[in-house]
């Protein structure tokens, strides 16, 4: 089995940047080999490996935030050039400011759901609790994206 190509793969669906997605590819390739004595095997190894990329990826994106606001400049203009990054990639920028607003319970399950493609039996495995506690929370956080992304536009 071919690790990298997949967790690049999920990387580059949260990221709208090809050098951003690598980063947090490394930064997930890095904690696996680290932490793999904590997979307890309650999960697919790809389950667990999706978790540990979309969190590496969301922190990731949450550090360019920071950098950002912290040197009050706006992201450099292939962060968020339509014509260096697709109209998808471009929709990944607000789907991820999004899900830093809606709350961490409601963001990893959505996250996990919609952007790593996990079926919901998936998440619930992932997050330890019960299939429709992760569709109640999708459904929350769904719910809470839209209204955030309705009111930031």
């Amino acid at each position: 089995m071919l690790v990298r190509p997949d967790v690049l793969r999920i990387c580059a669906r949260f990221l709208p940047c090809a050098e951003d997605a690598e980063d947090a590819c490394q930064d997930t390739l890095l904690a696996v080999s680290t932490s793999i004595g904590t997979f307890e095997g309650r999960s697919a190894f790809r389950t667990w490996l999706y978790r540990v990329a979309a969190n590496r990826s969301r922190t990731t994106y949450r550090a360019l935030r920071r950098r950002f606001d912290a040197e009050g400049s706006a992201p450099p203009p292939e962060f968020l050039d339509p014509r260096r990054t697709s109209v998808v990639a471009g929709t990944r920028v607000d789907m991820l400011d999004g899900l830093s607003a809606i709350g961490a319970e409601y963001a990893e399950a959505v996250a996990l759901r919609d952007m790593a493609g996990l079926a919901y039996a998936e998440v619930a495995v992932v997050l330890g609790v019960p299939e429709g506690t992760v569709k109640s929370r999708i459904h929350e956080g769904r719910r809470r994206l839209r209204d955030h992304l309705g009111h930031a536009g």
